[in-house]
């Protein structure tokens, strides 16, 4: 890697709504990250998430959400519909109080497999690959969030995905929960997006599409997973990390290739912004003291509300 020049870096992202930093990972690092995820991501198709004999009233609501919203076979609708039982039995059987279509985004699960199976995500990658802890808080990206987010911010999700071969790409969208809140959208970021690319991302392959300056549009983009006249392809080379603004109009491209396009996502918010995962409640025990300050606080340790006592 090249000696950077952060303060233009910053001022890109600031001002572009992204950057791209190419090969900020060394050969051995990259292909640690990839081993890992490759792991991960066999292991879960070859044992996913279990159906149950649940039945609750709102469940065919669940499957049509799920099926409306996102391209999931049926099968792994019907594992959505599974999830959101669990995730009532982990909360003490609380239903939510709106339909699906309202409820928060960040307390639903996406599909762990969409694109009609073509593509895959692994969630909690903290707590299967603690080894891929270092990612969060790595000295090149580290100043790079802070710069936009203060140094008081958090760390809002930790995933792996994989954009299979053949797949048509997603649609143009800000991160969560932008897209549920009243324009005008806030003049600042409230979450921040990276991501490790674990392959090259090209044109061709699915690459990340996002529009330039969108983010100071304050709104939403429209609805579609077209070309946008101006976007820009985040093209790099394996190891590289691209950085966006999370109301910066950002999808991922088509694949047009007949391989995988695998990344690690690595997501920030604002400290007072309820995160997208609760790494407290889930980090496996004795991995958090072996970790650095800065690490445990971008997990959440630290930046709670208090016990009373």
């Amino acid at each position: 890697m090249n000696q950077l020049d952060l303060q233009a870096l910053q001022h890109q992202l600031a001002e572009e709504g992204y950057a791209v930093i190419e090969n900020v990972l060394d050969a051995a690092q990259l292909e640690q990250a990839r081993a890992r995820v490759a792991a991960l991501m066999a292991a879960e198709r070859a044992e996913p998430f279990p159906l149950d004999d649940e039945r609750h009233d709102d469940d065919d609501d669940i499957l049509a959400y799920y099926k409306r919203h996102y391209t999931v076979s049926d099968m792994e609708a019907r594992r959505m519909v599974a999830r959101v039982h669990q995730y009532r039995r982990d909360n003490e059987n609380t239903r939510w109080p709106v339909p699906i279509n309202k409820v928060s985004k960040n307390f639903l699960h996406l599909p762990t497999l969409f694109d009609d199976d073509k593509s895959q995500r692994v969630w909690n990658l903290l707590n299967k690959a603690p080894d891929m802890i270092p990612l969060i808080e790595h000295p090149v990206v580290l100043p790079m969030v802070r710069s936009v987010m203060g140094q008081d911010c958090n760390l809002h999700d930790f995933q792996a995905t994989s954009i299979g071969p053949g797949t048509g790409g997603g649609a143009w969208h800000v991160d969560a929960p932008l897209g549920q809140i009243a324009e005008p959208l806030p003049e600042f970021p409230l979450t921040l997006q990276n991501v490790w690319m674990l392959d090259d991302f090209t044109a061709d392959n699915g690459a990340t599409r996002v529009m330039p300056r969108s983010h100071k549009l304050r709104k939403s983009p429209p609805w579609g997973s077209g070309p946008l006249d101006g976007e820009v392809t985040l093209t790099a080379p394996a190891g590289s990390v691209a950085i966006w603004l999370s109301n910066t109009w950002h999808r991922s491209g088509p694949n047009h290739t007949d391989r995988e396009r695998r990344a690690i996502l690595c997501n920030y918010n604002v400290s007072w912004l309820r995160g997208f995962a609760d790494f407290t409640s889930t980090l496996a025990d004795g991995i958090a003291a072996g970790l650095s300050n800065d690490a445990r606080y971008l997990l959440g340790y630290g930046a709670r509300a208090p016990l009373t006592r």
